[in-house]
C-alpha cells in the first residue's frame, strides 16, 4: 500500500514537475517575442522619424530652391525695370536740354556728371529754380577719403512773360444779359439785387445802384449791357459779380439797350479794338479806370469808346434812349 502511494506521488511530482517546466518555457518564449515586438516597434518608430527627418528637410530644401528662384526672377525684372527708368531719364533729359537750347539758354557741363545745366541768368530779378539736369543725371559714384564739392544749383531765366495787351476797351468782358429777377436789396434802400442771365451756365448776381433813377418794372425782363470780368466784390454782404452798364449824369441815369435780335451771352464789340478781355480784371492795374473817361455816348446816342461805336456784330449798335454825349459807367 505504501509502494503504491509513493509510486503515485512519484509520478504526480514527476508530471508537476515537467508541466512547470514546460509552462517556464512557454512564458520565456513568450517574453523573447515580446521583447522582439517592442525591439521591432522601436526600430519602426526610429524609422519613421528618420523619414519624417528626411521629409522636412526635402521640403526646406524645395522651398528654399522655390524662393530662390522667385528671388533671381524678382531680381531680374527689377534689372529690366531700371534699366527702362535709365532710358526714361536720358529721354526726359535730352527733351530739356533740346528744349532749352531752343529758348536759347547755354547748356554747361557739371563736374562729375554727364548731364549739362543751363546756367544762370545775368540780368533779371530771380526765379524759382528750373529743374537742373544735374537732378535728373545718374549719381556719380562717391570717391573715397575726398570731401564732395556741392555744385551751386543755377537759377534759370525766368521766362520772358508775354507783353501785356494795351489798356483799352478790349480788355472789356461786355456782354448782353438779361435781368430774369429782381428786386430790393434786403439791407440797402437805394441798392437792386438782380439775377442776370449772361448765357452762362447759371445767372450772375449783381447789385446795382439804380432804385433813384430806374423804377423796378422798367428793370424787370429787360436785356442789358453787362461788364462780366470784374473782380466780384461784396456790396452790403452780398456778393456782385458784374456790372450794368449805363449811361450817366449826376441827375438821370439810363440803362444801355442792346440792339434788337441781341439775345444773353451776346458778346459786345468795338470797332477798331481787338477784342482780348482780361478772365478778371486786377484792379491795382485800373483797366476799367482808365477805359471809362472814353466811354461816352455820341450825338446818335451809341455807345462809343473813342468815338468807335459798341456794337453786337450783325445785329446793331449799343444805344442809350435820351442821354447824349455823356459818360458810360
Amino acid at each position: 500500500m505504501l509502494r503504491v502511494t509513493a509510486t503515485t506521488v512519484g509520478s504526480a511530482c514527476k508530471n508537476f514537475g515537467w508541466n512547470f517546466a514546460t509552462d517556464l518555457f512557454r512564458n520565456q518564449k513568450t517574453m523573447a517575442a515580446l521583447q522582439q515586438i517592442v525591439q521591432n516597434n522601436e526600430r519602426a518608430q526610429a524609422l519613421l522619424e528618420s523619414i519624417k527627418s528626411e521629409a522636412s528637410n526635402l521640403f526646406l530644401n524645395q522651398m528654399i530652391g522655390v524662393q530662390s528662384q522667385l528671388a533671381a526672377r524678382k531680381k531680374q525684372e527689377l534689372v529690366k525695370e531700371n534699366a527702362n527708368l535709365a532710358r526714361e531719364i536720358e529721354s526726359a533729359l535730352a527733351q530739356l536740354v533740346r528744349l532749352e537750347l531752343q529758348n536759347g539758354k547755354k547748356q554747361i557741363a557739371v563736374p562729375g556728371s554727364r548731364g549739362l545745366c543751363t546756367s544762370a541768368a545775368s540780368e533779371g530779378p530771380p526765379a524759382a529754380p528750373a529743374p537742373v539736369t544735374e537732378a535728373l543725371a545718374p549719381k556719380a559714384a562717391k570717391e573715397p577719403k575726398e570731401k564732395k564739392v556741392k555744385e551751386k544749383k543755377a537759377v534759370a531765366e525766368k521766362p520772358a512773360a508775354a507783353p501785356e495787351a494795351p489798356v483799352d476797351v478790349g480788355r472789356l468782358d461786355l456782354r448782353v444779359g438779361k435781368i430774369v429777377e429782381v428786386g430790393r436789396h434786403p439791407d440797402a434802400d437805394s441798392l437792386y439785387l438782380e439775377k442776370i442771365d449772361c448765357g452762362e451756365a447759371a445767372p450772375r448776381t449783381v447789385v446795382s445802384g439804380l432804385v433813384k433813377f430806374v423804377p423796378l418794372e422798367e428793370m424787370q425782363n429787360r436785356l442789358v449791357v453787362v461788364m462780366c470780368n470784374l473782380k466780384p466784390a461784396k456790396m452790403r454782404g452780398v456778393t456782385s459779380e458784374a456790372m450794368v452798364m449805363c449811361a450817366s449824369t449826376p441827375d438821370k441815369v439810363e440803362v444801355l439797350s442792346p440792339p434788337a435780335g441781341a439775345v444773353p451771352g451776346d458778346l459786345v464789340h468795338c470797332e477798331g479794338y481787338a477784342r482780348q478781355p482780361d478772365a478778371q480784371l486786377n484792379p491795382k492795374k485800373k483797366v476799367f479806370e482808365t477805359c471809362a473817361p472814353d466811354l461816352k455816348t455820341n450825338d446818335a446816342l451809341v455807345a462809343c469808346y473813342k468815338g468807335a461805336a459798341l456794337h453786337v456784330p450783325g445785329k446793331g449798335n449799343v444805344v442809350a434812349q435820351t442821354l447824349k454825349n455823356v459818360n458810360v459807367k
